[in-house]
């Protein structure tokens, strides 16, 4: 069974990251409001994934892409996406 760490976008270009066993089921959850840090972003969709083996490194990778060497990193890799003209 995978884990998957995932960065979330909604439509004024706010940034969530998680993890879950269940991509799909987690971000309905998000755009049905059942998360309080997500519930007044709604909607969320889905801009970058990863999936991990072990549900500690996805822990631990969700906590690193928290970091601010973490979301540097992040934007980097998603440059094209997020400051595309």
């Amino acid at each position: 069974m995978f884990h998957y760490v995932y960065v979330l976008e909604n439509k004024v270009g706010k940034l969530y990251i998680g993890y879950t066993d269940n991509l799909k089921r987690r971000l309905l959850e998000h755009n049905q409001g059942r998360n309080n840090s997500t519930k007044s972003g709604k909607p969320w969709h889905i801009i970058y994934c990863e999936a991990c083996l072990d549900i500690n490194d996805a822990q631990r990778r969700e906590n690193y892409l928290k970091t601010s060497q973490g979301s540097r990193l992040l934007k980097r890799r998603l440059r094209d996406y997020l400051f595309k003209p």
